[in-house]
């Protein structure tokens, strides 16, 4: 089946926070949304129709993690990364975030170090300081256009009485797939100075070739044993208002402290409807979807590569390896954060996230999402050109 991704789907007075939450955002209720990181392509029509069948089931009472769920996570880790994992070693959460929170309360303690690479996802900072624990950066180093680690100031951040490493892979906002060499180096560190490891690899699936998402923990069975794995089908599939996301704990002693913190935050109930939705997803059928799906994906990125490359070489798009988010680079238009979104916002009618928000390595840049028909990303570099091309 062949999948149209152009088409333009309205999505005002839904509840959707792109949308309906511009005016509390940007003060401006007339922008052009790219700033969540969900999709505005219509969910995959197979898990739509598995959701219809459920709910001609006139109950929708408690659930759980049955068989058919547990196993289809499993097997779809086999199928796109060569993972094998027992089904025991899977837990819940509703959503990356909540689980985030969960393992540092989990693993450390108030005052605790934690460590993170920065520019990040914001949510890794709140749930490190809201939680009473010490946030340590490694900042990574942006190397003729391509963010790289400085490994000699993660090992001595990491000699500093670091519990707890939390990764992001693929990264989020800067669009690297790290290698199998770079994710096995960190790892050793870890293990080195006994860190354990927290991976969000919610991005796994969105990956453009020649690059290889590599689970952390499929490298090899001492560090899975110092490593708790986050994912879900929510960005893959377009379903993240459905709150479910899984963890791989292959040490039961981890599993058993992550799941009773879950309990006591008393959020280790799934729901029906995500449960359903996610064994769609993860099917054959899956596979084709999001196979057109990247294709798409990459149409988008590279239209919007030529387009600045031509008409506004002064804005530097960092190399996407992975994820739906690009890293816009203003830098050399020498304005403050708060003068670049403000032009963005008032002049362009373009919401962008604004870099700082993902840490002061992120000044004087912006997250692009481009999932969203190619027609509203040309009319974005359209806006973007005629409010920057002469400055």
């Amino acid at each position: 089946m062949v999948y149209d991704f152009s088409v333009e789907i309205p999505r005002e007075n839904t509840s959707a926070i792109k949308l309906d939450k511009r005016e509390a955002i940007f003060g401006n209720q007339n922008v052009i949304p790219m700033w969540v990181a969900d999709m505005d392509f219509a969910t995959a029509p197979f898990i739509i129709e598995r959701l219809q069948k459920r709910l001609q089931h006139p109950i929708l009472g408690y659930t759980l993690q049955d068989d058919e769920y547990n196993s289809s996570i499993a097997s779809w880790l086999k199928k796109r990364f060569g993972w094998d994992i027992d089904t025991s070693w899977l837990g819940f959460c509703p959503g990356i975030v909540a689980g985030l929170n969960h393992a540092v309360q989990a693993y450390t303690n108030p005052g605790d170090n934690v460590l993170i690479q920065t520019p990040v996802y914001h949510p890794f900072y709140h749930a490190i300081r809201q939680n009473g624990r010490k946030l340590l950066s490694n900042p990574l180093e942006l190397v003729n256009g391509k963010y790289t680690i400085n490994f000699h100031d993660f090992e001595e951040k990491l000699k500093m009485g670091v519990k707890l490493f939390v990764l992001c892979s693929p990264h989020n906002p800067v669009g690297r797939v790290w290698t199998k060499e770079e994710l096995t180096k960190m790892a050793n560190l870890c293990l080195k100075h006994d860190v354990l490891i927290v991976s969000d690899e919610i991005h796994g699936d969105l990956v453009f070739n020649p690059n290889k998402h590599t689970p952390l923990a499929s490298i090899a069975p001492d560090i899975a044993d110092k490593t708790i794995t986050f994912g879900s089908a929510s960005k893959t599939f377009n379903i993240a208002g459905l709150a479910t996301a899984w963890i791989v704990i292959s040490n039961p002693s981890l599993l058993k402290k992550y799941n009773l913190q879950a309990q006591r935050n008393g959020t280790w109930h799934g729901n029906v409807i995500g449960f359903e939705a996610t064994k769609a997803a993860y099917s054959a059928q899956g596979e084709e979807w999001l196979s057109q799906l990247l294709t798409y994906l990459w149409s988008n990125y590279s239209l919007v590569k030529d387009f600045l490359k031509t008409e506004l070489p002064k804005i530097k798009l960092i190399e996407l390896e992975g994820t739906y988010l690009l890293w816009l680079d203003f830098r050399e238009y020498n304005l403050s954060n708060e003068e670049l979104t403000d032009l963005l916002v008032s002049k362009a009618g373009v919401g962008f996230n604004a870099g700082d928000m993902f840490g002061v390595e992120g000044s004087g840049f912006q997250r692009m999402n481009i999932a969203c028909p190619a027609k509203t990303v040309q009319t974005v570099l359209e806006r973007l050109k005629n409010t920057f091309a002469n400055l």
